[in-house]
């Protein structure tokens, strides 16, 4: 499928992610911003989105229903919520209009219904876009199995004081990629954060600590822990930049799928791996 300019909607656009989504836009190739869409009552209502962004005007006001807009665009880009953006893939899927969906804290139950609507349409969900984190998918997934059941592994992530989630997205899927790397359950063995006498530290366990604090972007290091020695894993955020861009990279991939749930690591060729198994 060549199409010369994507036009994208970008829901969520006076959010942080949305603002830096637009700006990303401006920036790169083959892409333009045809829609811009915000929760009733959000005060970026009626505006240009380029001035929202801080871009100065661009053409495209910030409109509170996707439905009115959805017929300007090839693909959706959407940094809302669970709760929302399984309400946006339900008009998405309605439209046959491809998605990239970066929100997180998706229930068991919302996770269901995603899945559903995927197969009427393309869609890439990943709890974080950037090629970096998900790169470290990669190099842990392959640490963790040459390593094998000899060294204890802990994930702390650390965000912002405004993140409404914990564990972040990108934490769990960590934990998810090294216990399904290692044939553990996930479920079973993940530990969130310890308080009073624990006990020793059991052999399966994989801890995942969350630190909330000032305007950190976003920071996930893996530790694994051996006797003499650990190896430490972190990728740190900047900017949103990368995210923005990751989305970017992500919409232009996914308009060429067919119907079906993708992540980045289908973006990124990262095949061959548990990441595109999760």
């Amino acid at each position: 499928m060549g199409v010369e300019v994507i036009n994208a909607i970008i829901v969520g656009a006076g959010g942080r992610m949305g603002r830096m989504v637009v700006r990303a836009i401006q920036d790169a190739e083959g892409i333009a911003c045809r829609g811009a869409v915000e929760a009733t009552g959000h005060p970026s209502l009626g505006r240009d989105v380029g001035v929202v962004a801080g871009l100065g005007e661009l053409g495209v006001r910030v409109e509170d229903d996707l439905a009115a807009v959805i017929p300007r665009g090839d693909v959706i880009i959407d940094f809302t919520s669970a709760e929302a953006s399984v309400r946006n893939m339900e008009v998405a899927a309605q439209h046959h209009k491809s998605m990239v969906v970066g929100s997180t804290g998706f229930s068991p139950e919302q996770m269901e219904a995603v899945r559903k609507l995927a197969k009427e349409i393309p869609c890439v969900l990943s709890p974080n876009m950037s090629t970096g984190v998900n790169l470290m998918f990669k190099v842990v997934e392959e640490i963790a199995r040459i390593l094998g059941h000899d060294y204890d592994i802990e994930i702390i992530e650390a965000h912002h004081r405004l993140k409404k989630d914990a564990p972040s997205g990108t934490a769990l899927r960590l934990g998810e990629v090294i216990a399904r790397a290692l044939g553990r359950n996930w479920e079973e063995v993940g530990v969130y954060a310890r308080k009073g006498v624990i006990g020793e530290r059991t052999k399966e366990e994989i801890g995942i600590q969350s630190i909330r604090a000032g305007d950190i972007v976003g920071e996930h290091t893996v530790i694994f822990g051996g006797i003499g020695e650990r190896i430490e894993v972190t990728h740190r955020a900047h900017t949103r930049d990368a995210f923005a861009r990751g989305a970017i990279r992500a919409a232009k991939w996914v308009i060429c799928q067919k119907p079906g749930l993708y992540d980045m690591a289908d973006v990124l060729g990262l095949k061959g791996s548990v990441v595109d198994k999760l």
